[in-house]
């Protein structure tokens, strides 16, 4: 059965990558990385990548800035770099896509992005898109100009008066913490991650999902919601990149459908290879419900279509 393998690579920045790799005990196919969604880690999507590995391709990735093992200290979860730290998560990604061409150099790389990990995808496809052989976008969303921008303005102000490293209620309620409304009356606080209560409860119990943002934290989501929001960066994508977006129709982070959708049309504006899933009934870890399976399989499927003959 395949096992994680677990290291740390230097990053540009002043930290270091908590790194995990899954590899095929056959000769590979192809290359996913995964980028991970915020409050959570790369190890969360252990199942899925040994299912994958056992089908033949190798899975990597690192926690994020903030996130996991990557993070020094419980007080660094939720909390990004000072400077410019969308682009620098950005170009950590980058970092392991350079280590897996290094060490699987014929193999097509993938990179796959989960919920707040789909918007930094989406800014990697914008900067480094023509690397890629295909982009998975799960679990993202649209947000107004104007919300992203004055939550911008927001967090500025109160960086200014509490600091970056303010925890806030308000910038909470304002974002995950309005989630749970459409699944009132709510069994838990984290009831829109999925309708698997067995995965939401876990999820409860983790000390490495369990924490706010810090005021820098959601400076970084909004400036990357910003930066692939923008025209400009959209007419960046290459326009033959294959991408896939998936989605559960109940997941209020793509506004039940109606962002994922959104975001479809619009790419398909620039791309040619665009398509769309969207499953009813599912939330927003589509990884973790308990029709996963239908997911893993359509992932796959996906993938070894658009690998080059």
């Amino acid at each position: 059965m395949t096992q994680v393998q677990e290291q740390f690579l230097p990053s540009t920045g002043t930290h270091r990558l908590h790194l995990c790799l899954w590899e095929p005990d056959c000769p590979p196919k192809g290359i996913l990385q995964i980028s991970h969604g915020m409050c959570e880690y790369i190890l969360r999507y252990d199942h899925f990548a040994r299912w994958l590995a056992q089908q033949g391709w190798v899975v990597a990735g690192s926690d994020h800035l903030g996130h996991g093992t990557t993070a020094s200290s419980p007080e660094d979860l939720g909390h990004f770099q000072p400077q410019d730290p969308s682009r620098q998560v950005v170009e950590d990604l980058y970092t392991v896509s350079r280590w897996l061409r290094e060490k699987y150099p014929q193999l097509p790389l993938f990179l796959m992005g989960h919920s707040m990990g789909s918007f930094l995808a989406r800014r990697y496809a914008m900067t480094y898109g023509d690397s890629l052989a295909g982009l998975i976008i799960m679990g993202t969303g649209s947000q107004p100009s104007f919300l992203v921008y004055s939550g911008l303005l927001l967090t500025k102000l109160i960086g200014l008066f509490r600091g970056q490293r303010y925890r806030s209620p308000l910038l909470y309620s304002m974002t995950l913490g309005s989630y749970n409304r459409a699944f009132a009356p709510n069994r838990t606080s984290c009831d829109w991650l999925s309708k698997n209560t067995e995965n939401v409860d876990q999820y409860l119990k983790d000390p490495l999902c369990q924490f706010q943002f810090t005021v820098n934290g959601y400076h970084t989501l909004l400036s990357t919601l910003a930066f692939i929001q923008s025209p400009k960066n959209i007419a960046r994508l290459p326009r033959e990149l294959p991408i896939f977006l998936v989605a559960g129709d109940q997941d209020p982070v793509g506004n039940m459908g109606k962002g994922v959708l959104q975001v479809y049309q619009l790419y398909r504006t620039r791309c040619s290879q665009v398509e769309c899933k969207l499953y009813p009934g599912l939330r927003h870890e589509i990884l973790n419900e308990t029709e996963r399976m239908e997911v893993y399989q359509d992932i796959l499927t996906w993938l070894e279509n658009h690998l080059k003959g």
